[in-house]
């Protein structure tokens, strides 16, 4: 009774299967489409934040606060001014929502990030391979590179790394990026002093506390630009290379083609240009 039932079972599987179409005789568009909403049921986990900003009405942004001219918030009114500010506004405005600053440090951006406290980090956000196994990067902004900035009366003493690494030379950096990153690297015999706030750190250089800092190119030409007693030093010719770009959760592709295409266009059109030249004119 057993082997019967069973041997019934598999006849009308057979009977099943020689009914159905062949995988061949299929449409490839069906096919396709059937694979798509497959992988889409199952693998997709979260909704992208293309989806989720604009049905939230808010475009969240990580940025540190302290990076002129990308970011810099002012403690007076906390309202956040820069480059990177106006085109986070930008971006917020092609998805129809409001940009809301989450305030982070350069230590814990990635991590704010990653752990979804952000739909993006912005604010002159430098893209490195450490970073970029944690997030993604969008298309570049600009180019860019460390080099040394000092006091003018110094300009002619600390011009090569050669100059630079050596003892009596009092370096120094902010906490957590890039900067303290390249320091340490390359610095074997200056002495190195991390400070903690960057809002602050060149006004350690101008009243003779410190007497080099290395950061970005950008950044030496708008500090130069705001303190006569500062000068950039070979801001064309970096020690380094490295590009700006903005931050992304890793794995929200749909996000970040969308990123990258409005990114694309910024640079091209002006509107990138017309931010960073109201700051560094």
């Amino acid at each position: 009774m057993k082997r019967a039932a069973t041997l019934s079972a598999l006849a009308c599987l057979l009977a099943v299967t020689a009914a159905a179409p062949a995988a061949s005789d299929t449409p490839a568009a069906v096919r396709e489409a059937a694979t798509v909403r497959a992988f889409t049921s199952t693998s997709a986990g979260k909704a992208s934040a293309l989806d989720a900003v604009p049905r939230r009405g808010v475009l969240r942004v990580c940025t540190t606060g302290d990076y002129r001219p990308f970011s810099h918030r002012d403690p007076a009114t906390g309202k956040y001014r820069g480059v990177d500010i106006e085109m986070a506004g930008d971006l917020a405005k092609s998805l129809d929502v409001r940009p809301r600053y989450v305030a982070t440090t350069w230590a814990d951006l990635v991590g704010d990030l990653s752990a979804g406290r952000c739909d993006i980090a912005m604010g002159g956000v430098s893209v490195t391979l450490p970073r970029a196994r944690s997030v993604y990067f969008s298309e570049p902004t600009r180019t860019d590179g460390k080099t040394p900035i000092v006091r003018c009366t110094d300009k002619d003493r600390y011009r090569t790394p050669a100059q630079i690494d050596r003892p009596g030379t009092r370096v120094i950096v902010n906490p957590g990026g890039t900067n303290e990153e390249f320091a340490r690297t390359h610095l074997h015999r200056a002495a190195l002093t991390v400070h903690p706030d960057n809002t602050t750190v060149f006004d350690e250089i101008i009243a003779g506390r410190a007497d080099v800092m290395m950061t970005d190119a950008s950044e030496t030409r708008y500090q130069a630009k705001i303190h006569p007693e500062l000068c950039s030093l070979h801001p064309d010719k970096p020690f380094t290379f490295s590009e700006k770009a903005y931050a992304l959760p890793r794995g929200d592709d749909e996000f970040k083609a969308y990123v990258d295409q409005w990114v694309h266009l910024a640079t091209h059109d002006g509107t990138y240009r017309k931010y960073e030249e109201a700051w560094m004119k």
